[in-house]
């Protein structure tokens, strides 16, 4: 079911405190920690508390925590001294999405290409 937990995604177990992740901020409807895996000097990622599955169906499902997750990315930034930031939404594998739980990329600290990829 769209927003519940669900048992196999590695996302909701980083929010449910089954898996620990390096949290930089948190709200009453978002988690935002750091990537394992850093593409840029800062890269955090920012995820509802809420399943869905990418960042889309969020959108049409709880527009207020889509809105929720975009606010936190910013202050994130703010918090990172970031003057220059990418917020990244991966829809999809093809787009490079491999958890299937809606988040935003912050990535700065470094120059960013466009295109992107």
């Amino acid at each position: 079911m769209a927003g519940a937990a669900k048992q196999d995604c590695l996302f909701c177990k980083i929010v449910g405190g089954q898996i620990p992740a390096t949290v930089v901020r948190e709200t009453e409807t978002t988690v935002a920690f750091r990537d394992i895996n850093p593409q840029a000097p800062t890269h955090v990622l920012v995820i509802p508390k809420v399943h869905h599955r990418d960042a889309a169906a969020l959108a049409v499902a709880e527009p207020a925590i889509l809105a929720d997750v975009v606010r936190e990315a910013g202050e994130v930034a703010a918090d990172e001294k970031l003057d220059s930031y990418r917020i990244v939404f991966n829809t999809g594998s093809g787009a490079g999405q491999t958890v299937f739980h809606a988040h935003a990329h912050v990535l700065g600290g470094r120059g960013m290409q466009w295109p992107p990829g």
